[in-house]
């Protein structure tokens, strides 16, 4: 099947996930307002950590906000796409259903990563893009094509990286049926990222780099709207996201070999 079938596929999973979420706007509402809540409930929770110093790890509260956009916009993307498909996961290896997914003449991957989307993530996308042109103005950022081309770049990493932890211990389903508890704690992690790594010990953000890469999700990309992002690291994130998908790619299939279907 070539790219524009793929695409014509994921209009279809976009056009069916609308219709059938949108049968219950109280839902998008309540979601809505719980977004707005949650963003104004972190940024009161960050101010806290700053009432009694001008900065954290090097950082301004100005310049942690960038931090929190970033945290915001991915979480909304969570929310919005790994969540809501990569859970299903389980329903399909517990029920069979994956039988019906494998036989689909679509890659099994594409299709079980992107058939549901829940659009109450949306408006966390909205509020955090929103949060990061603050920043930008209240830093005094100067926008050029090289800072959004290296912006582009090191977010499209961190979403990268992101989907490949969440697929990664999905994944994991094809042994272990209850993976939710697995999940959750990731997400209890994924917090940590609101905040920069340079508040941390060196023991925690070595194993926040190299165990789970959350300076690679958040703080350099806020580093690099900052400016502050050595070259280096920008090419690290690259060489770390390259390998995060190579290797959830592989589990993948790997798990697949184990695999029992339903009629077997």
């Amino acid at each position: 099947m070539n790219k524009n079938k793929y695409l014509v596929v994921y209009t279809k999973f976009l056009y069916t996930s609308l219709a059938s979420e949108l049968e219950y706007k109280t839902n998008i509402i309540i979601d809505a307002i719980t977004a707005i809540l949650s963003l104004v409930g972190s940024i009161f929770l960050l101010s806290i950590f700053f009432q009694n110093t001008g900065n954290i790890g090097g950082w301004k509260f100005e310049q942690a906000l960038i931090i929190q956009g970033i945290y915001t916009v991915l979480n909304g993307i969570t929310n919005t796409w790994f969540n809501p498909n990569l859970r299903e996961i389980v329903r399909h290896v517990r029920e069979g259903t994956l039988d019906f997914v494998l036989l689909k003449p679509v890659d099994s991957q594409f299709f079980i990563s992107l058939k549901k989307i829940s659009p109450s993530g949306f408006l966390e996308i909205i509020l955090g893009v929103c949060l990061l042109f603050y920043c930008i103005k209240i830093n005094q950022i100067k926008l050029s094509l090289n800072f959004l081309i290296l912006c582009l770049i090191t977010i499209t990493c961190s979403i990268c990286i992101l989907y490949s932890l969440w697929f990664f211990i999905s994944t994991t389903t094809i042994w272990f049926v209850k993976t939710w508890n697995a999940t959750e704690v990731l997400r209890s992690l994924l917090y940590i990222g609101r905040f920069p790594m340079s508040s941390f010990s060196f023991s925690l953000r070595l194993f926040f780099s190299i165990i789970i890469p959350i300076a690679f999700i958040t703080t350099i990309p806020s580093e690099v709207f900052l400016g502050f992002a050595q070259i280096w690291k920008v090419i690290l994130e690259i060489f770390i996201t390259l390998i995060f998908l190579i290797t959830s790619r592989r589990f993948w299939l790997f798990a697949l070999k184990y695999y029992s279907s339903a009629s077997s």
